[in-house]
Protein backbone atom coordinates (compact mmCIF):
# COMPACT_ATOMS: atom_id res chain seq x y z
CA UNK A 1 0.00 0.00 0.00
CA UNK A 2 3.07 2.44 0.56
CA UNK A 3 4.21 2.09 -2.84
CA UNK A 4 0.80 2.50 -4.41
CA UNK A 5 0.70 5.95 -2.82
CA UNK A 6 4.27 6.84 -3.88
CA UNK A 7 3.05 5.83 -7.22
CA UNK A 8 0.27 8.29 -7.17
CA UNK A 9 2.47 10.37 -5.77
CA UNK A 10 4.62 10.42 -8.09
CA UNK A 11 2.43 10.52 -11.07
CA UNK A 12 0.86 13.48 -10.20
CA UNK A 13 3.66 15.49 -9.32
CA UNK A 14 5.35 14.42 -12.43
CA UNK A 15 2.27 15.18 -14.50
CA UNK A 16 2.23 19.17 -12.14
CA UNK A 17 6.24 19.69 -13.40
CA UNK A 18 5.29 18.87 -17.08
CA UNK A 19 2.64 20.91 -17.28
CA UNK A 20 4.69 24.17 -15.58
CA UNK A 21 7.82 22.97 -17.38
CA UNK A 22 7.37 26.18 -19.87
CA UNK A 23 7.25 28.59 -17.13
CA UNK A 24 9.82 26.83 -15.13
CA UNK A 25 12.05 27.40 -18.42
CA UNK A 26 10.63 31.23 -18.50
CA UNK A 27 11.67 31.54 -14.41
CA UNK A 28 15.33 30.25 -15.59
CA UNK A 29 15.62 32.78 -17.89
CA UNK A 30 14.10 35.83 -16.41
CA UNK A 31 16.27 34.26 -13.06
CA UNK A 32 19.29 34.37 -15.39
CA UNK A 33 18.46 38.19 -16.98
CA UNK A 34 18.23 38.99 -13.22
CA UNK A 35 21.86 37.95 -12.06
CA UNK A 36 23.27 39.46 -15.63
CA UNK A 37 21.82 42.89 -14.31
CA UNK A 38 23.04 42.61 -11.19
CA UNK A 39 26.06 41.50 -12.39
CA UNK A 40 27.15 44.28 -14.63
CA UNK A 41 25.10 47.04 -12.19
CA UNK A 42 28.04 46.28 -9.59
CA UNK A 43 30.74 46.30 -12.35
CA UNK A 44 29.84 49.30 -14.26
CA UNK A 45 31.01 53.01 -13.49
CA UNK A 46 28.71 55.58 -15.48
CA UNK A 47 25.39 56.67 -13.95
CA UNK A 48 23.68 55.85 -17.33
CA UNK A 49 25.04 52.49 -17.13
CA UNK A 50 24.15 51.62 -13.70
CA UNK A 51 20.71 53.06 -14.81
CA UNK A 52 20.17 50.84 -17.68
CA UNK A 53 21.29 47.73 -15.85
CA UNK A 54 19.04 48.73 -12.77
CA UNK A 55 16.15 48.55 -15.36
CA UNK A 56 17.28 45.91 -16.76
CA UNK A 57 17.75 43.69 -13.39
CA UNK A 58 14.75 45.19 -12.19
CA UNK A 59 12.47 44.15 -15.12
CA UNK A 60 14.36 40.15 -14.68
CA UNK A 61 13.01 40.49 -11.09
CA UNK A 62 9.40 41.05 -11.97
CA UNK A 63 9.31 38.90 -14.59
CA UNK A 64 10.22 36.15 -11.79
CA UNK A 65 8.26 36.83 -9.13
CA UNK A 66 5.31 36.87 -12.12
CA UNK A 67 5.82 32.94 -12.60
CA UNK A 68 3.55 31.64 -9.96
CA UNK A 69 3.35 28.40 -11.64
CA UNK A 70 6.95 28.03 -11.80
CA UNK A 71 7.21 28.06 -8.08
CA UNK A 72 4.74 25.46 -7.77
CA UNK A 73 6.62 23.63 -10.71
CA UNK A 74 9.18 23.19 -8.37
CA UNK A 75 7.69 22.28 -5.73
CA UNK A 76 5.63 19.50 -7.30
CA UNK A 77 9.78 18.68 -8.81
CA UNK A 78 10.19 18.20 -4.96
CA UNK A 79 7.91 15.84 -4.23
CA UNK A 80 9.07 13.49 -7.73
CA UNK A 81 12.97 13.70 -5.48
CA UNK A 82 11.02 12.68 -2.50
CA UNK A 83 9.28 10.02 -4.00
CA UNK A 84 12.31 8.56 -5.57
CA UNK A 85 14.50 8.67 -2.68
CA UNK A 86 11.87 6.63 -0.69
CA UNK A 87 11.22 4.28 -3.58
CA UNK A 88 14.75 3.27 -3.64
CA UNK A 89 15.11 2.93 -0.45
CA UNK A 90 16.57 -0.17 0.86
CA UNK A 91 15.13 -2.17 4.01
CA UNK A 92 16.74 -4.42 6.19
CA UNK A 93 13.63 -5.87 7.49
CA UNK A 94 14.07 -9.25 6.31
CA UNK A 95 17.78 -9.46 8.02
CA UNK A 96 17.85 -10.77 11.98
CA UNK A 97 19.93 -8.28 13.93
CA UNK A 98 22.23 -10.47 15.70
CA UNK A 99 25.65 -9.34 16.83
CA UNK A 100 26.79 -12.75 17.82
CA UNK A 101 24.74 -15.92 17.03
CA UNK A 102 26.07 -19.68 16.60
CA UNK A 103 23.40 -19.77 14.14
CA UNK A 104 25.60 -19.86 10.41
CA UNK A 105 22.74 -18.49 8.41
CA UNK A 106 22.27 -15.59 10.58
CA UNK A 107 25.83 -14.65 10.26
CA UNK A 108 25.71 -15.64 5.99
CA UNK A 109 22.61 -13.35 5.83
CA UNK A 110 23.91 -10.59 8.20
CA UNK A 111 27.35 -10.96 5.85
CA UNK A 112 25.54 -10.84 2.59
CA UNK A 113 23.18 -7.59 3.66
CA UNK A 114 26.86 -5.95 4.62
CA UNK A 115 28.47 -6.82 1.26
CA UNK A 116 25.45 -5.68 -0.85
CA UNK A 117 24.84 -2.25 0.54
Amino acid sequence: MKKFGLAILGIVAAIVVLANLGSILALAISGAIAFAGFHYYRKSDSTFLKLFWGIVLLIGLVTAVSNVPAFIGIIALLGVYYVWRKWNERTNENVIEAAYSDDPFVNFERQWDEITK
